[in-house]
């Protein structure tokens, strides 16, 4: 899977594309990030990319002639997303990561300040992905939820991929409770179940804990789980 990121600040992501699982993708090549930065294509003497807004307005708006040069610059495969991180675009959930999971190619766009002028969206662009009803400083922080997010369904990434098929949101239900030693810790203990051996009890127990979390936590994922069975 290749990632080209188009950033004002590539340096944001230098500490978390090294760390833990993540890291260990991208060195055993996994994965593969790259950096395209949209000033390296200004055409002004000060290299700037933002302008006013036509219309008036607060704040400033990231010009199109530099994105659309940064991506024009890259090699686009043949199966390939080009991505807008904003709050105007869909929300970013598990079915999402696992589609975009089986893309070669993922560039994703990091808006700033007031966002991006409308020729991006509507001419670039093929996609606008959200992570949730909120605005952040900089498109970097959600750019890199979507890299952890897909570059963990990888194959090779996760030791036990097994794992990933009981995870929360797989089957619009939320994980079940999980503890480990010690068994006693202030006076708060680990269900017996759990430490009878019995894995057919355990794993009805998880089941029955999963519909019970998933009913008081996410009623939204609670129906959609209903109608689906």
């Amino acid at each position: 899977m290749q990632f080209d990121i188009i950033t004002l600040f590539p340096e944001f992501f230098t500490s978390p594309l090294q760390t833990s699982l993540l890291g260990r993708a991208i060195t055993s090549g996994i994965a593969t990030v790259n950096f395209t930065n949209p000033r390296d294509f200004a055409t002004d003497k000060h290299r700037r990319v933002d302008d006013e807004p036509y219309g008036g307005g607060v704040g400033m708006l990231l010009k199109p002639e530099p994105i659309f040069s940064a991506v024009e610059s890259l090699k686009i495969l043949p199966q390939t997303e080009i991505i807008l991180m904003t709050p105007q675009g869909e929300p970013l959930n598990q079915p999402l990561l696992k589609k975009l999971a089986r893309h070669q190619q993922l560039v994703i766009i990091c808006g700033h300040y007031e966002g991006v002028d409308e020729r991006v969206r509507q001419n670039l662009v093929t996609k606008e992905i959200s992570l949730g009803d909120f605005v952040l400083t900089c498109g970097e922080i959600p750019a890199l939820a979507l890299i952890n997010g897909v570059v963990r369904l990888l194959p090779g990434t996760v030791g036990k991929e097994e794992s990933l098929k009981t995870e929360s949101f797989e089957t619009e239900l939320l994980d079940y409770p999980q503890y480990t030693r010690p068994a006693n810790f202030r006076g708060w203990e680990v269900p017996q179940i759990l430490r009878s051996g019995n894995h057919q009890a355990i794993a009805e127990w998880r089941e029955r804990e999963r519909l019970k979390r998933t009913k008081q936590r996410r009623p939204d994922l609670w129906q959609k789980w209903q109608d689906r069975e």
